[in-house]
Parts: C-alpha cells; structure tokens; sequence
C-alpha cells in the first residue's frame, strides 16, 4: 500500500524508490508480498510485476478484492460477484499471472449476500484463478461462515502493541492453524483518532510505553522492531505485513525477525 500516493491514490512520489524496494525483497528472501487492486488503484499491482515478473518459485503474492478506489483516502466496499470478477480477473493481468497463490476479499459487503461472495471465491477457486482465498477484517463469527464453502488459509485483520480488538481471531487463527496477517503492525502508541470511544477502548490496552523504549534501547533495536518481534512471539501463525516503500526501512523491518524476546520482555508488553 506504501508504494502508491497520498491517500493510497495514484503513482509513488518516487517510483524509482518504490521499485528498489521490491527489487530488494529478492536480496532479503522475502516470499510473501501483500498487496490490493485498490492500492492506487491498481498502482501497487503493476510495480510488483515490474519489479519481480518473472516470479521465483517461492514468492507468493497476495492480492485483494472488494474495495473501490474513487479518489485520495476514499474506500468503498463493493462485494457484488461482478465487480469481484472483474476485480480478480484485472489483478491476474496487473500480476502477469495464469493463478493467484492467496486471493483474500478486502472487505465482506454488507449490502450484498454473504453466500453470493463467498460463492464468487469459491467458483473462483474451482475453475483455477485462484489457489487459496483468505480474508480481511472479519469476526469469528465470519470466519466460520466462510468455511462452509471453502478452506480459509489467511485472516487479515489490523492488530498491534495498541489495537488488540482482533484478540479472539488471533487466538482463533492459532487454534485452527490459520495464518494471520496483522495491517498496521507497527503501531506503538496512542492513535489519532477522533472517534473518544476508540480512544477509551484502546487506552486501557497501551503497552507500558517506558518498557518499549527500554527493551529497544537495550536490544540496540527500533521501537518498530520490538513491535514487530512482539507480533511474531505472539502467535506461530502471525505474518506481520509491515508496508513500506524505501530500502533503509525494509531492511529495518527484516531484521526484526532476529529479534527473540524473552518471556520477562514479551510479558511487559503483553
């Protein structure tokens, strides 16, 4: 999502710098690569193929469908099976691909049947577009409904130090051996939001915020990094999905995967 413009809209205020950075991925041995046809939209998809087309065996890329691109900032939901199909079938040309390894639905619409979403995946699924389907910011609830009609391999739902909300689909995911791929897992802090509800939910859940800094300043390690170690102590099945669109901050967020917290260290922030 980093690599488009303002407000996830339009073309990277540096291409030259987006496009190093995937380049990069392939030094790093990255082998997932998160990404939506609305990033832009269709602006992400079309660097990854730039960058890395042809594909190494091992990379996954994972797309998304559901959301609509109208302008800067501007999402909206749209789970109608023919703007899904129009979506995924946009996203394999975008990729260079013949099948998407993980396709997730952005958002599950909720103007629009849930049978006739997931009956698009599904379909999708049999007739070899897609090999494995996910989903994003969903209940357990939702989830469950999902499986009915096919095998949910990912969850995609934002979860960090601050915004824990997610708390039973992590430990969910975890139980039933689904990957879980925390957006936005470097927040550290307070949120800006304008929303007190939001504020008062959350403000009770801050990690002790002297801890971060200690535990960073002691690890000769980013507070970013130490979120991102938390995250991976959290759960087996946690894939943090840090966006970024500059090689210095890849590499940053990479070698937090080094980064092996102890049980004193992970219970401060927990």
């Amino acid at each position: 999502m980093r690599i488009t413009g303002p407000g996830t809209y339009g073309p990277p205020p540096d291409r030259r710098a987006a496009l190093a950075a995937l380049r990069r991925t392939r030094d790093l041995g990255i082998t997932l690569i998160d990404t939506a046809d609305s990033y832009g939209p269709h602006v992400s998809e079309s660097l990854i193929a730039e960058a890395l087309h042809p594909y190494g065996a091992e990379l996954v890329i994972a797309t998304k469908g559901g959301y609509e691109r109208p302008g800067p900032g501007i999402w909206q939901v749209n789970g109608h099976p023919r703007h899904l199909r129009a979506a995924l079938d946009g996203s394999l040309r975008r990729l260079r691909l013949d099948r998407i390894a993980l396709y997730q639905l952005h958002r599950i619409d909720p103007s629009v049947a849930e049978a006739d979403q997931f009956g698009f995946l599904q379909d999708a699924q049999r007739t070899g577009k897609v090999e494995h389907i996910g989903l994003s910011e969903v209940s357990v609830d939702q989830i469950e409904r999902a499986r009915r009609f096919f095998t949910v391999v990912s969850v995609q739902n934002r979860y960090n130090l601050v915004d824990r909300e997610w708390e039973a689909v992590v430990d969910y995911c975890d139980r039933e051996g689904i990957a879980f791929l925390p957006w936005a897992p470097l927040q550290q802090g307070a949120m800006r939001t304008g929303t007190r509800a939001l504020v008062k939910r959350l403000i009770g859940r801050l990690p002790p915020q002297q801890s971060l800094s200690r535990i960073a300043a002691r690890r000769g390690a980013t507070r970013a990094q130490i979120a991102i170690a938390w995250l991976l102590r959290r759960s087996p099945m946690m894939f943090p999905i840090p966006g970024t669109s500059r090689v210095d901050h890849l590499d940053e967020n990479v070698a937090a995967e080094t980064i092996e917290l102890s049980d004193e260290e992970y219970d401060a922030l927990t």
